[in-house]
């Protein structure tokens, strides 16, 4: 008589390595509103085109980031971190400073950024809710 031999159980990842994983996508997120931040304005004539460049890469960020990680958390937390750092480049500092302006190329930057984002989200496959799991 042969005994069957069934695989072992999958073993999950351990929670500090998911939370590493997500504090990554949340910085990699902001890395991006910074570098972003300061580069969005480069114009060719009177065309942004900086930060027209800028939409398809905050697309495609989160959207691989929510693609490799499995779910939508992996593409919320880049956008968060992009949104948190962007927001507060485009708002008044006590000096009077601000680093994305109001001029044409910080609207495309942070309102079309922003749809990107959402857009990138939305489209990002879920594994199904956690509260239906088992």
């Amino acid at each position: 008589m042969q005994a069957s031999t069934s695989p072992p159980p999958e073993q999950g990842e351990s929670p500090a390595v998911i939370g590493a994983a997500y504090g990554m996508l949340f910085v990699l997120g902001v890395v991006l509103g910074v570098v972003g931040g300061f580069e969005h304005s480069w114009y060719a004539g009177d065309v942004p085109v900086a930060a027209i460049v800028w939409l398809p890469i905050l697309f495609a960020v989160p959207y691989a980031m929510g693609r490799l990680i499995g779910g939508k958390m992996g593409a919320l937390l880049p956008a968060a971190g992009w949104m948190f750092v962007s927001f507060f480049l485009a708002s008044k500092q006590a000096a009077g400073d601000l680093v994305i302006a109001a001029d044409p190329a910080g609207y495309w930057y942070l309102y079309g950024g922003t749809a990107a984002l959402v857009v990138a989200i939305m489209v990002t496959r879920s594994q199904g809710s956690w509260l239906l799991r088992r």
